[in-house]
């Protein structure tokens, strides 16, 4: 086992995230010790790991009953979580017990839901085993589901015990998931820290192998940033908003696809509409758009959206979770590390950005 790096994430119920290697033998410590059953959900693509996991949680002391869902966005509807319910059920559990949500973001997000929700909130410890879901969906007491009208639209904000970021999980993930993850990676870099863009431009390929350690300093910078602003905010009252930097969009795009874009490409273009957004308006310098583009270029993510979508996507963001009065709300930047929040903009400001990400324009 690794040194570990322990990231801590302060408020009313304080968690710490811990990152590093070989940790999956270290979570008997983090469960509550009056915890005696525990469900593991888990998606069925790794069931073979939930299974030796869930064998070392019972030579523990633990009664594991195990939940094997869809992959990807799939797990995160309300039959899923309405069937985890219905194991919870019919083995008893009571409040003393506990979740553990072992996969990537839609699973912790489902897995947090679950807990969250059963009898009020049981325990909750978080595994992602994917770059996205550990820099950004299993930190910060986010968890929904989706509806047919919208992208996490039910949900609640409930804190974890812990959250566990074990690089070894991330040996096996396809290429096409690990650069899915750079999406969010380098949003962190550009609404806060500005190494985490020095990293990736310095030596790409480095910088995106599991196995060094840039990959790990970048692991551990954007989840310091998430901590430190989940810490301050963490019903997204106010300065946790700037997380949401090119969400807006892209949120809409995953639900125009019907989530068959990965999340961080969608992300990829939501940042770059938003960046053609604050320029129209003065905001966001265009050295800025032009190094965003480049980067999220060379990660192999797209900058560029098709035509003729403009209403559908506008319709969709209306009725994203961050809109308010009706008021759709961006997070566009005055530069790197200022984030600033542009509110109401005009349909035709909107329509201008959007024209400026299409393909038949660039």
């Amino acid at each position: 086992m690794s040194e570990i790096t322990r990231i801590p994430v302060t408020g009313n119920d304080p968690y710490e995230v811990l990152v590093g290697r070989g940790l999956l033998g270290e979570i008997r410590p983090l469960v509550p010790q009056v915890t005696q059953k525990v469900l593991l959900i888990h998606p069925l693509a790794l069931q073979t790991s939930a299974d030796v996991l869930a064998e070392e949680l019972r030579g523990a002391g633990l009664e594991v009953f195990q939940a094997g869902v869809s992959d990807g966005e799939d797990a995160k509807r309300v039959e899923v979580a309405a069937w985890c319910w219905g194991i919870m059920g019919k083995s008893d559990f009571t409040r003393s017990d506990a979740i553990i949500g072992f996969g990537g973001g839609s699973t912790t997000d489902l897995a947090g839901f679950v807990a969250a929700t059963w009898l009020r909130g049981v325990a909750y410890i978080a595994i992602p085993t994917t770059l996205l879901g550990m820099v950004d969906a299993a930190v910060g007491g986010k968890t929904g589901i989706n509806t047919a009208e919208g992208k996490n639209l039910v949900g609640a904000f409930y804190a974890p015990k812990a959250v566990i970021c074990d690089l070894d999980t991330l040996e096996t993930l396809p290429r096409i998931e690990l650069i899915s993850g750079f999406g969010e990676v380098a949003k962190y870099g550009f609404i806060a820290d500005e190494r985490i863009l020095e990293l990736l431009e310095q030596d790409l390929e480095t910088a995106t192998n599991v196995n060094s350690d840039a990959f790990r300093e970048i692991v551990e910078r954007c989840i310091t940033v998430k901590a430190h602003v989940v810490s301050a905010d963490f019903r997204e009252a106010g300065e946790r908003e700037i997380l949401n930097y090119g969400h807006t969009l892209g949120h809409a795009i995953e639900l125009a696809e019907k989530f068959q874009w990965r999340h961080g490409a969608a992300i990829s273009v939501g940042m770059m509409f938003v960046a053609q957004l604050g320029l129209l308006l003065g905001r966001t310098p265009v050295e800025l758009i032009d190094r965003q583009e480049r980067i999220l270029t060379a990660l192999g993510l797209p900058t560029q959206y098709r035509e003729g979508r403009f209403q559908q996507l506008l319709d969709a963001m209306r009725r994203d979770k961050k809109s308010r009065g009706g008021a759709l709300r961006f997070v566009a930047l005055d530069g790197i590390g200022k984030p600033r929040i542009i509110t109401a903009p005009t349909d035709e400001a909107l329509a201008s950005a959007y024209g400026e990400i299409t393909v038949s324009n660039r």
